[in-house]
């Protein structure tokens, strides 16, 4: 009996995915449907149906993918391919003025500039890939350099395309990247509670929590249930020409078939942004969804490659918050805690209070000088400020309110921790204790060091790490690889099983990208995103070490403040016997490049499951070494699938797309 499958289902099922994907686009993206809800619902049940008898079909960028897939073991990371830079915010007209002021001096020019203003919705922020016109990767924002893998939830949202619209001699570009913010809407978010309470599960707190929670649920079937919306607001990058405005490129985006919001206002003055801002800031409550503020950004887009950015956020774009929300309450006590670095930090424990949706016990008080200027003390009641994912702030205290039995707060003279005596430096408001020894200051050093983004040993958590240093058993980052069985399982709530796999944790980690380890070391003013800029600078951990302040703060994206920080810590003997001792520890560190013309150039590789000898990050460099690139997703495009122990769906998608699939000595064999 053959098992040739007749050529009309072939064309069957892709006739009803293009007809069911120009419905998506007409219903969602235009609000203008052409076939009743019955006939929609039809077309789908009769295309799951032929999917479901003929696998072999399947495709990620089908609109049955809608329905959401199994449940994922947890979520792999993707580097985005530009960086996913936060926003400078503005609070006030000045604060405004004076962005325009430096956008006019960088770009030393007088003439007006013109401004695209756009509502700043109260979502999370995601990155979109498409290749040859399918969605083929959905991440999120992460750290800016590297966000979660959420591709499957991302394909419920009925407001993302699948794939993107052709016509009027739109150009659809091999690789396109695209950012946007995913939200749920007012109505979506009563109804969603609303149903909670019926399931009597807890409601949740605000859209925005709701969303987050949507998008990062391993069952991308639970996905599919949540409203979730999508407005798209800027093209990360495009192997086609795009246009020569942020407007123009806005503009373009809908065409693809993606949704834009439709309260921007295209090249208008400043004095117009302003005048816009207080539109939208009176209007905001009226609005189907939640925002915080308006963005506004430099329409033309040779000014803004000309403007550039920092280490953290564009110049040639600025975020106008609105007021935040703000609430009283009363100061129970003020402690003060010691950082990584040594500073001392003073910290407002508050009578619980909900702010925004969250619920509040804790503010910072940023330094002496900030608890001197507010005149907070211990007892007073206080206006309570948090805007997003702030950290709560104290704004002021409601000096009515007092009673005359209120506790000035003074700053100790000894650190609170250690004993030693503090120190604040001329012309810094900033009270730090200067013994590196502190056993505060290791912990967080430690905590730092151990972390997803630096040395990502699975298991070292807060507690074990309290309980390291508490015991003298970890004073040292290298102290962490001389740790035994015995020692770990002598601390509390650590069996011999989590034993055994923290030192295996432990074992793998200490091959390490340069950048990881330079972001690890928790040098002040040095995140990940300038430990990436430095390790593609610099072609050894030695060479930055013995390099001048001023060679560093050439570098774009680098600047004085952060060329300081690097001096002055590898000025330090102790931190550079610290660095030595790693090394002697068996510690490795690999480049973060890319060979120009590897013998894998221009292949396209996943991984999936767990490999036996390599960390996914190290198969990663090893491909990229090689000219290769490693994408999150399975699609038409990729080459190769790397499988190890308990693979997931990616392997099901290859073989159904005939894509060649290596174990882990085939792939060793193929970089060595």
């Amino acid at each position: 009996m053959s098992d040739a499958i007749d050529p009309a289902v072939i064309k069957r099922i892709e006739q009803l995915r293009a007809q069911l994907h120009q419905h998506n686009h007409r219903y969602y993206i235009l609000d203008d449907p052409e076939v009743s809800d019955a006939q929609y619902d039809r077309m789908m049940r009769e295309l799951i149906a032929l999917e479901t008898a003929h696998p072999q079909f399947y495709s990620p960028d089908s609109p049955s993918s809608r329905v959401g897939a199994a449940p994922l073991s947890g979520f792999e990371t993707v580097s985005h391919t530009v960086a996913m830079l936060s926003l400078d915010n503005g609070f006030d007209d000045s604060d405004i003025l004076d962005f325009d002021r430096r956008v006019k001096r960088q770009l030393r020019v007088e003439d007006e500039i013109f401004y695209t203003a756009e509502p700043k919705m109260d979502g999370l922020a995601v990155e979109l890939v498409y290749e040859n016109g399918v969605l083929t990767t959905a991440s999120t924002r992460g750290d800016g350099a590297t966000g979660e893998l959420i591709t499957d939830n991302v394909r419920t949202i009925r407001t993302v395309p699948l794939v993107l619209q052709a016509g009027d001699n739109l150009q659809i570009p091999e690789i396109l990247v695209v950012r946007g913010e995913v939200f749920i809407g007012v109505d979506g978010f009563r109804r969603l509670n609303e149903q909670r309470l019926k399931d009597q599960l807890p409601p949740f707190a605000n859209p925005r929590n709701a969303a987050a929670g949507s998008l990062r649920q391993l069952d991308s079937r639970i996905t599919a249930k949540r409203p979730l919306e999508i407005f798209l607001y800027n093209v990360g990058m495009s192997s086609a020409t795009v246009p020569e405005s942020h407007w123009e490129t806005l503009q373009m985006l809908k065409r693809y078939g993606f949704r834009v919001n439709p309260l921007i206002r295209p090249r208008i003055t400043i004095s117009q942004v302003l005048e816009y801002y207080r539109e939208l800031s009176a209007n905001r409550h009226q609005l189907p969804y939640d925002i915080d503020g308006m963005v506004i950004k430099v329409d033309q887009v040779d000014l803004q490659v000309q403007l550039g950015a920092t280490s953290r956020s564009p110049r040639w774009a600025i975020a106008y918050k609105f007021e935040a929300q703000e609430e009283t309450t009363r100061v129970m006590d003020i402690t003060v805690q010691v950082g990584r670095t040594g500073a001392l930090t003073p910290v407002a424990h508050l009578e619980p209070v909900k702010v925004g949706g969250a619920m509040v016990s804790r503010a910072t008080l940023h330094n002496e000088d900030e608890v001197r200027r507010k005149d907070v003390r211990i007892g007073d009641t206080v206006l309570v400020r948090r805007a997003g994912d702030v950290i709560p702030e104290v704004v002021k205290v409601i000096e009515s309110r007092r009673t005359g039995s209120e506790k000035p707060f003074v700053m100790p003279k000894n650190c609170p921790v250690c004993g030693t005596r503090v120190n604040r430096d001329k012309g810094e408001a900033v009270t730090r204790c200067i013994n590196s020894s502190c056993s505060s200051q290791i912990k967080e050093r430690i905590k730092h060091f151990a972390s997803k983004k630096a040395f990502d040993i699975d298991g070292l958590g807060d507690k074990i790490v309290d309980q390291l240093v508490s015991r003298g058993l970890v004073k040292t980052f290298a102290d962490i690889y001389r740790l035994d069985r015995e020692s770990l399982i002598g601390l509390d709530r650590l069996g011999p099983k989590s034993a055994d796999n923290l030192i295996r944790a432990i074992r793998s980690s200490r091959k390490i990208s340069f950048s990881r380890f330079l972001y690890a070391l928790g040098i002040r003013n040095v995140g990940e995103h300038v430990a990436g800029i430095l390790a593609d600078k610099f072609d050894s951990l030695a060479a930055l070490m013995e390099s001048a302040p001023e060679e560093v703060e050439c570098i774009d994206g680098i600047g004085g403040v952060i060329s300081e920080s690097i001096s002055s810590f590898f000025s330090l003997a102790e931190n550079r016997a610290s660095v030595r001792q790693l090394f002697d520890a068996g510690v490795e560190i690999y480049r973060n490049i890319r060979s120009k013309a590897g013998a894998l150039e221009g292949k396209v590789f996943v991984l999936t499951g767990s490999l036996q000898r390599l960390s996914r990050a190290e198969a990663k460099q090893l491909i990229e070494h090689a000219g290769g690139t490693v994408t999150g997703s399975i699609s038409r495009n990729t080459d190769f699938l790397v499988v190890g122990q308990s693979p997931g769906s990616k392997l099901d998608r290859a073989k159904g797309l005939g894509i060649e699939i290596l174990d882990e000595e085939t792939f060793k064999k193929m970089v060595s």
